[in-house]
């Protein structure tokens, strides 16, 4: 699936000029935590989120000054704190550095970048035009959407579940190697020593999902923590 597939078309946005108390204003109306900033010529300039409306001197929420050698140090984000505690218009206040995906962008790579920059959501182009947002609210939606997967009509042999199950596990570091997996009348037995009840479960996960398996059992040991007095 893409971002065409799962983004919100309808796409409530601010303008540069629009004041923080109307977009303010707006967001609360709409029921909306952020939202593009889109200039006069259609081109998004920036995004507004409640992040950027936190610290603000009319709710007495922005940051104390600090003391005098501090701001010798640090006077370019000084001034930064204090255009967005005090900026009158959204372009003041806005993040401008916008991470944006276009529409046929694969949502494994948009969940990535949702991940890696601690982001909600994000703007989706087309030919440079704002057509939607995904948000991770999307992703959520897409997953509660998606079918059941098939069952097979004929029951895999033990044989091939054990095979298929030692294909998905292999090349992680937490796999168990071969001699450790038995599987019989479709329930699969783990055995052997390990260290992390993490790899213990990546394994019942994986063999949850082969088809054909009944069950799960869990005969594994701890590995041995040797202790120094």
């Amino acid at each position: 699936m893409r971002a065409l597939d799962v983004m919100t078309t309808t796409v409530l946005s601010v303008t540069p000029e629009m004041t923080v108390r109307d977009a303010a204003k707006m967001m609360t109306e709409q029921r909306i935590s952020a939202a593009p900033v889109i200039d006069a010529k259609g081109k998004l300039v920036g995004m507004v989120s409640e992040g950027d409306l936190m610290r603000r001197v009319e709710l007495g929420t922005q940051k104390r000054r600090r003391s005098w050698w501090l701001d010798l140090l640090a006077t370019g984000l000084d001034a930064e704190e204090y255009v967005k505690s005090h900026g009158r218009l959204v372009e003041d206040i806005m993040t401008r550095d916008v991470i944006s995906v276009d529409d046929t962008t694969p949502l494994t790579e948009i969940a990535s970048v949702l991940e890696g920059e601690g982001i909600k959501r994000v703007p989706v182009l087309r030919q440079g035009e704002v057509v939607g947002i995904v948000s991770r609210a999307n992703l959520v939606q897409a997953l509660a959407s998606a079918p059941e997967e098939a069952q097979p009509e004929i029951d895999p042999t033990d044989r091939e579940i054990r095979a298929l199950l030692m294909g998905e596990i292999t090349g992680h570091p937490w796999a168990f190697a071969g001699r450790n997996i038995v599987v019989r009348d479709g329930v699969v037995h783990l055995w052997g020593v390990f260290r992390s009840a993490e790899a213990v479960q990546a394994v019942r996960v994986a063999a949850e999902g082969i088809p054909g398996v009944k069950r799960v059992e869990d005969h594994t040991e701890a590995f041995p923590v040797n202790v120094t007095i």
